[in-house]
Parts: C-alpha cells; structure tokens; sequence
C-alpha cells in the first residue's frame, strides 16, 4: 500500500530559495540534473521532493543528503521515534528492487552487518501512475573524499583505521558469497554525532539548504532541486560504513544488474565484459585505499586515451586477448 505524502508548511523555515543567476549556476553543478525528473528523458526517473514534506505521514523532509544514479538521498526528521534518519528516494526501475532484495540477503546472512549501512524500514510513495520505493536508513556521516582528507589534515592512524574498518566489512560481505559491486567514495562514509531536534540548530551546523523549484519539467507534483549538507569535521565519528546495495549481487544469482562504479574505480576486467566476481571489489578497495593513503585517486578517466591508459601507464599492458573489447579507451 502506498505511503500519504503531506504539502510543506509554507511557515516554516526550510532554507532559502536562490535569487539570482549566479546562485542558480552555484546549484547546478552540486545538484542532480533536471533531466532525471522528466519522463520523456529517462525511464529512470526520479520522484520530485520538497523540502518540508511529509512521507508515509511519518518523515518530515528537512535537507538533502545527496544524489546518486539511481536515487536522491534526504536527512529526515522521524516524527514517530523522534530521532533523524536518511531516506533514499529510489528512481524508477529495477535498482529498488536490487536495492530491496540484497538488503534483506545481507541482513539475513551476514554475520557481522555493524559497519554496513543496512535499512530499518521501506515504503512506497505514489508517483506519476507508478510506486517509488523509499528506503530508510541510519544518518550517516560525510562520504570518502580526497578534498575533506586534504582539508581537514586527517591523521593517518584515522585513515588506516578506516582502510582497516573496510576491509574487514568487505570481508564480512564474501563471506557471506555477496559482491558489492559499486566501492567508491560515495558509498563509503564516517559516522556522525547526533544532531538534536531543532532545525535551527540542524541548519547552523550543516548549512541552510539553498534550493530551486524544478520548473522545466511538467512535474505532476511539485519538487526541488535541494543543494547538499556540509557535514562540519567536528561532527565526524571515526566509525567508517559501507553502504548501497543497488548493484550487488550473491554469486551464483543467474541475473545481474545493470551497472557499475565511475570508472576510476572499476576493476578492468569488468570493463572488458568479464563477469562480476570477487576481484572486483578487492580492486576497488584498493583504489580507495590509495585515497585514504595518498590522498588523490591513483587512475583518472580524464587521462588521455581514457582509465585504461592511466592504469597502464602505471601497471603495464593489458591482457592481448582484451584488445577492441572496450572502446572506451586508445590501447584497448
């Protein structure tokens, strides 16, 4: 049964539309494309969102988190537990059922799931004649990211533990015969102090919410496009997640899904057709553990001739037979 969805309080204070033009084109590049809401352009489209809203007569809508290729991710005010949480807004098509269905593989048959982002509860929301699936989660804290390592002169003992922390949860997974499929510094992320009640309070920690409504698209509700928190070092625990099970998958499982990491995290073999296993993971782990402990991605898809000619430009010449297997880069 789908979820009620109530109208904001247009009283209450829920951050601060842009005014200008040059506040527009700040938002634009920290926000999802305006594309993903319109159906003629996607059949994964996403499910327009107001800050201030109400989901399942229980989520108070109160920030945005992020975006990602299949979901936009909210900070939540539970009205029933009175505690925070994260809502992810699942977009049309078949990740929500992935998402769903490995979520419940984890649960069920991974021994220790304490440093993996599992949900604590789903629902539906109606949309434009269809359902979008709602995941809720644990808040967590600020993702993996080479400029929040630089800035704010994280100690390597902090970035070794969470290398360790990782890979032991990665571990915890195969165990269990499950490949993540999709390690990068999205997916990967500290915890975070609670926040307490008031949004004010909210607000002045993590940044007002700068938002625009989606108006090049003939929505059947009204959404915007919300820019997202900036989660302050001090807020930061040095417990260290993985979560999004979008693209995983128990091998074995005839089907896999559509997808994989941006490129700077792929492992080549899949690059070059080959199937899902565990390698793929353990090559992404290691790209984020030169993240942690370098502090900048050892590969780049921007290199000339593509990632394939940055990884071989380090590691040597890739396999004969994967030569015109991918076009995406010169010497494959």
């Amino acid at each position: 049964m789908a979820a009620v969805v109530s109208l904001p309080d247009d009283t209450a204070d829920y951050g601060d539309y842009v005014k200008n033009y040059d506040e527009e084109t700040d938002l634009e590049v920290l926000v999802e494309p305006w594309q993903k809401y319109d159906i003629k352009k996607t059949q994964d489209v996403f499910y327009p969102v107001c800050l201030g809203e109400v989901l399942n007569e229980r989520y108070l809508i109160e920030h945005k988190l992020g975006f990602g290729g299949g979901s936009t991710v909210w900070i939540a005010h539970d009205l029933q537990d009175k505690k925070d949480v994260a809502l992810k807004v699942m977009a049309l098509g078949e990740w929500s059922d992935n998402e769903t269905r490995m979520q419940d593989e984890i649960i069920q048959n991974v021994k220790d799931t304490s440093h993996l982002v599992t949900y604590l509860g789903t629902f539906l929301v109606p949309g434009n004649q269809c359902h979008h699936r709602v995941l809720v989660f644990p808040l967590m804290g600020p993702c993996l990211s080479p400029l929040m390592l630089n800035k704010s002169k994280m100690s390597m003992a902090t970035r070794m533990s969470a290398a360790r922390q990782l890979l032991e949860t990665v571990e915890n997974l195969h165990n269990a015969g499950i490949v993540h499929r999709d390690l990068n510094e999205r997916n990967c992320m500290w915890g975070m102090a609670p926040l307490g009640h008031d949004r004010s309070v909210k607000y002045e920690a993590l940044g007002r919410p700068i938002k625009q409504i989606i108006s090049w698209v003939d929505l059947w509700k009204q959404g915007e496009l919300v820019g997202p928190v900036g989660i302050p070092e001090n807020l930061r625990t040095d417990e260290f997640y993985l979560g999004d099970f979008a693209l995983a998958k128990k091998l074995g499982d005839p089907i896999t899904q559509r997808g994989r990491p941006p490129s700077q995290f792929c492992f080549p073999d899949r690059l070059h057709g080959k199937e899902p296993s565990f390698a793929c993971d353990m090559w992404s782990y290691m790209i984020i553990f030169a993240v942690l402990y370098l502090g900048f991605s050892p590969f780049h898809s921007v290199f000339k001739g593509g990632i394939i000619s940055s990884i071989t430009q380090s590691l040597g010449p890739i396999p004969k037979e994967w030569k015109g297997l991918y076009d995406g880069a010169l010497d494959s």
